[in-house]
């Protein structure tokens, strides 16, 4: 196998057989628990493509999961391992719905842009906090984020169930609905589907410039390759952490306005189902690669929308999905077992060559 065959292997069919090895696993385990797998995993196609719904159900979730595997993955890129996505999930939606239910009588397109803005000012400040720690007092910011975690979810319980976000004409704590001019438009009359999908497809290829055609995106590449020649370049490793760490937080907090404003419309205690998490899932199917985040949120939003049904119609609960899920993240995260099960051997490196004054040495 020549060297780009080894590349195309190692982008496209490592992360294919992930997912593969992911449903066979997870058939196993709905075959020791008495069901039939073929049967289980029709009801999740059907769930997932077929009934009527389904199909714009599936983009729905899909949405959220673009928006935060890019977020993830931008922390990837720079040697970050944000695992707080879920919690400037939750602080991105709790600014959103504040902006979309506290101002009245605004544009629809004024209204729109002020809340997305918020949710991602959220989301901003909140992962920027491990990111003024990880840069500034060097605390892992695994640590840090999953406190963090704990922390909105908390404050999120404290604002809107006895706080001053609730709504005292309602019976379950819930924030108010949010003013009809800030609602994202629905894009097929009779579904789900919002605009949110368009902003979410919009922001691969921004973040992809970033990535690969900015300053920016060029030292988060080069902190992530290496700390140490980066400060050796010159480049300020504090402050590229700190920006990785507010723009990743960012996307997330945008998925949150995104998610209250296209879907919910107000926000409950318990709001996510757990985008957050799953994000770091579909940044690694994807390798980090904003164009391949696409796939990857599409099969997760797929299984979302599709377990739902599954366990409707046959029984076997829905949390067999998160078997394929732990799998794939297991496959991915461990490429050297890929490669000694399908004999894809490691591609020698080419001999150096140095250079004299006389000429190649």
């Amino acid at each position: 196998m020549n060297q780009r065959s080894r590349r195309i292997a190692s982008a496209v069919l490592l992360p294919v057989i992930s997912v593969v090895a992911g449903f066979v696993v997870a058939g196993l385990a709905v075959a020791l628990s008495g069901a039939d797998p073929w049967q289980s995993f029709y009801a999740l196609f059907q769930g997932a493509f077929i009934n009527p719904h389904a199909f714009p159900d599936t983009l729905v979730a899909t949405t959220p999961y673009i928006f935060l595997g890019l977020g993830v993955a931008l922390g990837f890129r720079a040697g970050l391992f944000n695992i707080g996505a879920e919690g400037q999930f939750y602080i991105g939606a709790l600014f959103g719905v504040f902006i979309g239910y506290s101002l009245h009588g605004l544009p629809a397109v004024v209204h729109i842009l002020l809340a997305l803005l918020a949710g991602i000012l959220g989301g901003f400040l909140w992962a920027a906090v491990p990111g003024i720690l990880k840069a500034r007092f060097g605390a892992h910011e695994v640590i840090t984020t999953i406190m963090l975690n704990y922390v909105a979810f908390a404050l999120v319980n404290f604002l809107i169930n006895n706080g001053p976000m609730v709504d005292k004409t309602s019976s379950a704590p819930r924030t108010p609905y949010i003013d009809p001019a800030a609602q994202l438009p629905i894009l097929v009359s009779g579904t789900r589907l919002h605009a949110g999908l368009l902003l979410a497809l919009l922001s691969i290829p921004v973040v992809w410039f970033l990535l690969d055609r900015t300053t920016i995106g060029f030292r988060i590449r080069t902190v992530g390759f290496s700390a140490t020649a980066a400060r050796a370049a010159g480049i300020s490793v504090a402050w590229t952490i700190l920006a990785t760490m507010g723009i990743s937080g960012g996307l997330a907090g945008l998925a949150g306005a995104d998610e209250v404003l296209g879907v919910a419309h107000y926000m409950p205690p318990s709001f996510s189902t757990g985008y957050g998490f799953d994000a770091i899932a579909v940044a690694l199917l994807a390798r980090s690669n904003p164009w391949a985040m696409l796939p990857a949120a599409f099969l997760f939003g797929a299984l979302s929308s599709g377990s739902r049904f599954m366990q409707f119609q046959t029984q076997v609960s829905a949390d067999v999905i998160s078997v394929v899920e732990a799998t794939v993240i297991m496959f991915i995260a461990a490429p050297v077992l890929f490669q000694w099960i399908f004999r894809l051997r490691r591609t020698p490196a080419p001999p150096v060559k140095l250079a004299s004054e006389e000429g190649v040495l």
